[in-house]
């Protein structure tokens, strides 16, 4: 896998480990899906398992938040990988109060934000979190306050670098201004491309694209499917192809897919060993882009 200097200092491999479905099946009531993340999944071993294959395979930014799991997921991160190996680079992602199992409610009080900071501190068990992120910008809020925050922290040496999760582009600008911004994490994928504009920009100023649910789902990624087309090709499965794509579009989109699964995790770290031409990169960038839920 190649690297790329997150903040221009810190290397990390271009697929990494999302941990959001390291959680517990819904309880009873709530329908499965990806609004629940609210506990601990039971198998704690099967979790730890994974995470540490993960880093095994060189996927080497893990990413998660304190918002999953109420802060549980953070604990399963350190239980996995504490101590840390060197060139493990941890993200975590702060500013979404989580009322209820299916409630994702952005709040971007300074105050709250070092808080939990300093609470995602401790559940990692770090002296510093290498990337900080806001995870949502929350409008009741002067963005400066917020990202004011987070450059705070860094001046305390509590986090290395600041990220936003599904911004704009004005929104990248305009944090900018306030302080260095080392990443953006987006929802992006063949199949849901309505961020071109930020992975782009991101492209243009050496800021990571951080992509959630990089694997396309829907009409293409079926069995008969343009993906299964060109993975025919280059011996590889859909999913690798998928992932593939993201790493051929630009050169600093680092996709963090997440499983339960060794095997899929193994598959999905193989991506980065898939090599498109250009003409199968462009035949699948020709594809209109619609979400897997549509």
């Amino acid at each position: 896998m190649t690297e790329f200097q997150m903040g221009g200092d810190l290397p990390v491999n271009r697929i990494g480990y999302g941990t959001m479905r390291l959680a517990a099946a819904p309880e009873p009531g709530f329908e499965p899906g990806m609004g629940h993340i609210w506990r601990a999944p039971a198998d704690r071993a099967a979790a730890v398992a994974v995470l540490r294959r993960a880093v095994e395979l060189g996927a080497n930014l893990i990413d998660t938040a304190d918002s999953y799991g109420l802060g549980e997921n953070e604990e399963l991160v350190a239980e996995a990988l504490h101590p840390y190996r060197e060139d493990v680079v941890v993200a975590t992602k702060i500013g979404v109060l989580r009322p209820s199992p299916t409630e994702w409610v952005p709040l971007g009080h300074p105050d709250y934000l070092r808080q939990q900071a300093e609470l995602g501190l401790r559940r990692l068990k770090l002296d510093r979190i290498d990337l900080l992120q806001l995870h949502r910008i929350d409008p009741n809020y002067p963005l400066a306050d917020q990202i004011g925050a987070l450059a705070r922290l860094v001046e305390e040496g509590k986090a290395r670098h600041i990220g936003l999760s599904e911004a704009t582009v004005e929104q990248l600008r305009e944090a900018a201004e306030i302080a260095p911004i080392a990443s953006v994490q987006n929802l992006y994928n063949l199949g849901d491309r309505h961020h071109e504009d930020v992975v782009d920009y991101a492209a243009a100023h050496g800021i990571a694209f951080i992509p959630f649910f990089p694997v396309a789902g829907g009409a293409h990624a079926e069995v008969d499917g343009p993906l299964a087309e060109v993975a025919a090709e280059v011996g590889a499965t859909r999913a690798q192809v998928s992932l593939a794509w993201l790493l051929h579009r630009s050169p600093t989109l680092l996709p963090i897919p997440g499983t339960t699964s060794i095997a899929h995790l193994e598959e999905n770290i193989a991506a980065g060993a898939v090599s498109l031409t250009q003409d199968q990169f462009e035949r699948l960038s020709a594809l209109t882009a619609v979400p897997a839920n549509a």
